[in-house]
């Protein structure tokens, strides 16, 4: 048996999301580069770990027992690392992190440099929309959770990290010619919504609400790229967080339009459980954060400051 450990990462991947497309994004790796790894892994096997039937990617009962195997040899191989780095004196172990789909945007600026400093520490981080990110906090299933609305159904501590800005965005054509407009010129427009369940839907009727708006034509769509890229493409506008729209905002593909009501404020907040018991790495990346937070947003989050 010739197998590695990434052929078996991968495998995992696969048999988690049950296509290789999917494993291919979810890994940043290319379509092709997944299914020859996938393929060097059979190679070693006479049994089947995948079947296709109807263009459908399905795992053999062999392939589940592979996986079963491969997640055991993954996890005895991150101890043996574990254990020669606290030999060294470094402190190691797992950060699980499950952050907002728009603090994904946030999130790795806080935490990269912590990682670089130890490397016997190893992150997971799940990128979800709100709903999911207070579930798994509840169920103890994570260290820290990143949001911009708090739960009111949790006994949490938090760390403050940075504003939260969202501004009424459209794409170069719909753009006006930067003059402010009223909130009530939002009914003559069509508003593109994230999913129920997402911060930022929820940011975004809380404020029609409170002007009283009322939405003729709306588009609903599930990710923060894909609000993005409809805005862009002329769907219509859209009320969206600052924090996302960097790069199309200085290559103008996204402008923002002026609303007198707006931005809407809030703050992404790194939270935790008041009775989690935390792991030493866990621990360490706290204190680091509570020491290290002014300097990384001052380093990072310059640009910020200049749209109010």
């Amino acid at each position: 048996m010739n197998y590695t450990l990434n052929q078996l990462r991968i495998f995992r991947k696969i048999v988690q999301l049950e296509s290789i497309t999917k494993a291919a994004q979810e890994l940043h790796l290319s379509q092709p580069a997944v299914s020859i790894q996938l393929k060097n892994l059979q190679d070693q096997f006479e049994v089947p770990l995948t079947e296709v039937i109807g263009r459908k990617l399905h795992i053999t009962d062999f392939g589940y027992e592979i996986a079963e195997s491969a997640d055991k040899i993954i996890g005895e191989a991150y101890n043996m690392r574990h254990k020669s780095m606290a030999h060294k004196g470094h402190v190691t172990g797992r950060i699980k992190l499950t952050v907002a789909s728009t603090a994904k945007y946030v999130m790795p600026y806080f935490i990269s440099d912590f990682l670089s400093e130890n490397p016997g520490i190893d992150l997971k981080m799940d990128v979800t929309n709100k709903s999911r990110v207070v579930e798994s906090l509840e169920n103890n299933e994570v260290d820290f959770a990143m949001v911009s609305v708090l739960p009111d159904k949790l006994r949490i501590d938090r760390i403050e990290l940075l504003q939260n800005k969202l501004f009424l965005v459209g794409n170069k054509q719909l753009a006006e010619d930067g003059k402010s407009i009223n909130s009530k010129d939002l009914e003559s427009l069509t508003l593109i919504f994230r999913e129920k369940g997402s911060a930022t839907r929820a940011a975004m009727q809380d404020f029609i609400e409170k002007n009283q708006l009322s939405v003729n034509k709306e588009i609903e769509l599930t990710s923060n790229e894909a609000v993005k890229q409809a805005v862009i493409a002329g769907f219509g506008y859209s009320i969206m967080p600052l924090i996302g729209i960097k790069n199309e905002l200085q290559n103008g593909d996204l402008h923002i339009i002026p609303v007198k009501q707006l931005p809407i404020t809030t703050e992404w907040n790194l939270i935790w459980l008041q009775d989690k018991k935390f792991s030493p790495a866990a621990k360490a990346y706290r204190a680091y954060l509570e020491q290290n937070k002014e300097r990384l947003i001052a380093e990072r989050f310059a640009w910020f400051e200049n749209f109010k």
